[in-house]
């Protein structure tokens, strides 16, 4: 009787040692796991056996016993190929955490942003478009705000599949008072009008060294109390009543929405796009100039810059007939 007890423990001894260092997947291609904050091992070990990571859940249980002092981190976990139970509890302990790199670039407008969200399979557009519309993480900072529009810090940034689009707005918008602060020095209150301009700046021109004579044309425009007639302007228009073409009609320039500058003198009620450092930059220090009209060069490159009505309008027959020759 002893032997049969004996020969038992050992061959239970020998299949516990074969499931611990096995290499199983239970999953096909690959699977994700999300650890939460507080997560207990028992929690763990039944997310792992039901995400055919493991095969048991007791393998991690046992696995924790044996390393009490390991620290699992929470996050989300990617796993594409097999992997022993002390393999994956390992990796948890290491924070091996999974994320994707989502890059805004520089001039995106949220709409924009929401699109590019969704195709990267991140989040819904809508739930993007939802939170971002509303002011609530900026309005400490730009009472004036309507919508996190201008505030939505161009960079890359680290998201998981459990990313929220508040998590991501907030991300954006730490990354906005960061520059802020290191731009303006925390003394130039209100944000809001220079971030407008610097949206304007930053989908007017993608020339760095224009930048600040685009922002000087607008103040002096603003000064002398003409019309902007900022084609960006219209289109962001067009977009808020979702009657955008792909390209700026007549009825887009005619249109009272309060951004179309086409209509509305001043500059519009918010930003129209999210602008970059230097865009910021231009619109906090605008080049001291006499021009007051530009429009682009008709061999492209940049824009060519006037201080008369007359010039202006030569440089735009030469851009018009230049691009009629490449139709």
């Amino acid at each position: 009787m002893k032997r049969i007890i004996l020969v038992a423990v050992v061959l239970l001894a020998v299949a516990g040692g074969y499931l611990f260092f096995e290499r199983y997947a239970g999953f096909q291609g690959e699977t994700f796991v999300q650890v939460e904050h507080g997560a207990t091992a028992v929690d763990i070990g039944r997310a792992l056996a039901q995400a055919g990571v493991i095969r048991f859940p007791w393998e991690f249980w046992t696995e924790r016993a044996l390393n009490p002092s390991a620290k699992i981190q929470a996050g989300e976990y990617r796993f594409a190929k097999p992997a022993s139970a002390r393999e994956v509890f390992h990796r948890l302990a290491r924070g091996d955490i999974y994320y994707f790199e989502f890059t805004v670039i520089e001039g995106n407008n949220m709409f924009e942003i929401a699109s590019a969200l969704e195709s990267a399979g991140a989040m819904p557009a809508a739930d993007f478009l939802r939170t971002a519309s509303d002011p609530k993480l900026i309005q400490d900072l730009a009472p004036s705000a309507k919508t996190l529009e201008g505030y939505l810090f161009p960079s890359t940034y680290r998201l998981a599949h459990s990313t929220t689009p508040f998590e991501l707005c907030r991300q954006m918008t730490d990354q906005f008072r960061k520059h802020w602060k290191k731009l303006a020095g925390g003394g130039a209150g209100d944000p809001q009008e220079t971030i407008t301009l610097a949206s304007m700046v930053e989908k007017e021109t993608g020339v760095p060294v224009e930048r600040a004579l685009v922002a000087g044309v607008f103040k002096n425009r603003l000064q002398k109390g003409m019309l902007l007639q900022c084609d960006p302007t219209t289109i962001y228009a067009a977009l808020l009543d979702n009657r955008y073409r792909n390209a700026i009609h007549r009825s887009d320039l005619a249109s009272h929405n309060e951004y179309n500058t086409y209509q509305h003198a001043g500059l519009p009620p918010g930003p129209i796009a999210n602008p970059g450092a230097e865009a910021i930059a231009a619109a906090l220090h605008p080049a001291e100039t006499e021009y007051l009209y530009f429009v682009a060069k008709p061999e492209g490159g940049g824009h060519q810059f006037s201080t008369t009505l007359g010039a202006h309008e030569n440089a735009v027959q030469k851009y018009r007939k230049k691009a009629r020759k490449t139709e």
